[in-house]
């Protein structure tokens, strides 16, 4: 291979992060032999079986779902779950492996750094015309928490999803309901309906229920008051005790329900009653915690 049609090549493999399978190398005219001279020279390298490295470097980011896809088999992978959604834009998650979804009856090779899963893949599943295969924001969300090393990887994900716009929470209810995941699904649809429905999540989470597992008594929900701009509707409070527990949904975080939330929780505060915060997910995740800084706050008046 003469010098200039090296440097094509390679030009050729920078979209894919400066890697190439051997299936294009040899559309490319580059066969085996080829490889090996480039290799031997110290130009190119041999990251996997199925792909080649234009350079003796690191791989970059870029390039580790495609030698995933590659290695594990083009006709069958698809990056899927947490790697998928990084794609998309999430950020502030990090994960080591690269995770791609195979089909059930599917035989592939072990890979290093690479997570096979093995699902049931759906028809609508995946992303159009993106650069490699991958699925759908949703989807890789509700099977990203359910390969999730805990409940709270779990429940972290599915709220950034939806923080960080990827999907919308009508979306992420609509993929956990067809959507499966072993061990973890019905957290998983809890889970997303709290996100997705924070107005409707003060039943859904049943407080009483939990205020009697742990000993404590049951509070008044709904409670109405009146502060100078007219009502105020309380979540849950104490009125012996002068307590009041406000529970925040994902609505409590856009547009001014924040400075909407900060204006009310002053009006009860300086009523005299104290005000303890709490998010959905702090009750799925951390439920004695909550439990014990309620039953705190009722200290002395039980």
């Amino acid at each position: 291979m003469d010098p200039e049609h090296r440097r094509g090549v390679e030009r050729l493999a920078e979209p894919y992060g400066g890697i190439l399978s051997r299936s294009l190398l040899r559309g490319l005219g580059v066969d085996r032999d080829a490889v090996a001279r480039q290799v031997a020279a110290d130009r190119w390298a041999l990251p996997g079986r199925m792909t080649v490295a234009m350079h003796r470097g690191p791989l970059a980011d870029a390039a580790r779902p495609w030698l995933a896809v590659w290695e594990v088999g083009h006709a069958v992978a698809v990056v899927d779950g947490v790697s998928s959604l990084v794609a998309a834009g999430l950020t502030g998650f990090t994960e080591h492996d690269v995770h791609v979804s195979v089909t059930r009856n599917s035989r592939c090779p072990r890979v290093d750094d690479v997570r096979i899963h093995r699902v049931r893949r759906r028809p609508d599943e995946l992303v159009d015309g993106d650069s490699f295969p991958r699925t759908r924001p949703a989807v890789a969300a509700v099977r990203a928490a359910g390969w999730a090393r805990s409940d709270r990887q779990a429940a972290l994900v599915l709220a950034m999803t939806v923080q960080q716009r990827l999907v919308t929470g009508a979306d992420l209810v609509a993929a956990a309901k067809v959507v499966r995941t072993r061990g973890r699904h019905p957290f998983i649809r809890q889970v997303v309906r709290d996100v997705a429905d924070g107005a409707q999540s003060l039943g859904e989470l049943d407080f009483a229920a939990m205020c009697r597992r742990h000993g404590i008594p049951e509070p008044d929900r709904q409670v109405v008051r009146r502060g100078p701009t007219g009502r105020i509707y309380l979540d849950v409070r104490w009125a012996f005790a002068r307590l009041v527990v406000e529970i925040d949904g994902s609505g409590h975080r856009s547009g001014l329900a924040l400075t909407d939330d900060n204006l009310r929780q002053n009006t009860v505060t300086l009523g005299s009653d104290r005000v303890l915060r709490f998010d959905l997910l702090a009750l799925r995740l951390q439920e004695s915690t909550v439990m014990a800084q309620v039953r705190a706050g009722l200290r002395g008046c039980v």
